[in-house]
């Protein structure tokens, strides 16, 4: 009798930001070792991304009401809670697809021909090691973001316990393991800062399962964060760690199967010379009050540089993400768009992916969101970094401080507050500096590029590290 296929299941948070890297770890996993099969159960917010790959099973979950605003504050817990809602869901679809021993009615059963061996989980999806535990299967989590966040995270109950006041309340700098240096406190996701608030208690719970799971799989490379990587390694407490990235969509079709958007955007591109445009994307959430705009196209115009620039207009209600300007000389300084023609181009929402690769791109201003510090490392292009949410103020601090100064300061404490505002000249400066062919950040960047390709090279350290994942998987069935 033929061997059931093993078969593992993810359940990724369905953020543009954590599902993206998940589904190239699927494709990666099954591209490794063709006896894996991999099904992605989607829990999907209203106006989630569709999706598309090849080569895996997607399941959409019924649909299930977001938190109400009484229930949750803030984002980290309105997501905890709509995630830990599908518990019951996610227990009965794994049962009827590989443990149930009738056919059902409602999907088609896999018991038959696959084995479930595991749970692939996103670092929000903790609640769902109850799960696996009912199933009698090993949960592994995916960590979409750093190993310096990792370390953040592991390390956030002993801080817990140490540091009775709000972590806002003091200037006193943290020493937290896999950094090199003291961490100031107000570089930690803003949620951490209050204890009494949902989202800090929902970040708390999320550290304190993260060493239950069987294993660690990270989206990053030994070369890239290599002390965060061997202090997460050796302290002895923590689960097999499987530093597997970078995990990039190249093709830049999971969430763009529609590459027309990008036909204008490439023509302009293909015109302008090598290295001289400066891109500016502040990944899917990411959009700015009208004043700060209108700062930003200054800051721009005085540059002298050429840009592209995609420029998204704030959410006008709970749970949507930025949508694309209908008429963005509305919030622009009158004329800009007039007196800039000849060198910029402003756009919406465009395959990130696919800019950076052009070889018009000089410089990104971003918002050191995770992927984005990889893609635009992969591509050798260096990055101004604005972080806005979330760990992109760890994310900025860990490349400045940490790794030796990889990304150009722009305004690294930005918290979008109404008396928080970049002023053009700081937006100039930055721009400058970043398109400066001597900058130094340059040199460093491309060397990280190089490192990055190398690490999933056959023998090389994300190769190995894969390859020790599958194994001991494969021993654990």
């Amino acid at each position: 009798m033929m061997a059931k296929k093993p078969e593992l299941v993810f359940l990724p948070a369905t953020l543009p930001g954590h599902i993206v890297s998940a589904i190239e770890l699927a494709k990666l996993l099954i591209s490794r070792d063709d006896r894996l099969s991999i099904t992605i159960l989607l829990i999907k917010f209203p106006n989630s991304p569709s999706l598309n790959a090849t080569g895996i099973t997607f399941i959409e979950l019924p649909q299930i009401d977001p938190p109400s605003p009484n229930t949750a504050q803030t984002p980290e817990a309105i997501l905890s809670i709509f995630l830990d809602s599908h518990k019951p869901l996610v227990k009965d679809t794994i049962t009827q697809l590989f443990l149930s021993s009738s056919e059902s009615d409602s999907m088609p059963t896999r018991s038959r021909d696959s084995k479930l061996v595991g749970l692939v989980i996103d670092f929000f999806c903790t609640t769902m090691i109850d799960v696996a535990n009912e199933l009698g299967v090993p949960s592994y989590l995916f960590f979409t973001s750093t190993a310096h966040m990792l370390g953040v995270m592991l390390h956030l109950p002993v801080l817990d316990a140490q540091i009775h006041t709000d972590f806002e309340e003091s200037d006193t700098e943290l020493i937290i393991p896999g950094f090199t240096n003291p961490v100031p406190r107000r570089v930690l996701p803003q949620p951490m800062w209050t204890k009494n608030q949902d989202g800090y208690s929902w970040y708390l719970y999320h550290a304190r399962r993260f060493r239950e799971a069987k294993g660690i799989i990270v989206n990053t490379f030994e070369e890239f964060e290599s002390h965060a990587v061997r202090s997460l390694t050796s302290d002895g407490r923590t689960p097999p760690l499987y530093p597997v990235g970078p995990l990039i969509d190249l093709e830049g079709r999971i969430l763009n199967p529609d590459q027309s958007q990008f036909e204008n955007i490439k023509r302009w591109l293909d015109d302008q010379p090598t290295s001289t445009v400066v891109f500016l994307c502040f990944g899917s959430s990411g959009s700015f009050s009208a004043p700060q705009v209108k700062e930003i196209a200054l800051g721009l115009e005085r540059s002298g540089h050429r840009f592209l620039w995609s420029i998204r207009e704030p959410p006008r209600e709970r749970f949507t993400l930025p949508g694309d300007y209908t008429n963005p000389e509305e919030v622009l300084p009158e004329g800009f768009l007039d007196r800039t023609a000849e060198r910029g181009l402003l756009c919406g929402w465009v395959p990130q992916v696919a800019v950076l690769a052009h070889r018009a791109i000089g410089g990104f201003v971003s918002h050191c969101g995770w992927n984005s510090i990889m893609e635009s490392f992969w591509f050798d292009v260096p990055i101004a970094g604005w972080p806005l949410y979330a760990e992109q103020h760890l994310n900025g601090f860990a490349m400045v401080k940490e790794l030796g100064g990889l990304v150009v300061e722009l305004k690294m404490d930005f918290r979008g507050w109404d008396d928080d505002l970049v002023i053009a000249e700081e937006v100039e400066k930055a721009v400058r500096k970043l398109m400066d062919a001597d900058c130094e950040v340059r040199t460093k960047v491309k060397d990280i590029s190089e490192k990055s390709r190398r690490a999933l090279m056959d023998g090389r350290s994300s190769f190995i590290s894969l390859e020790r994942f599958i194994k001991n998987l494969m021993e654990e069935n």
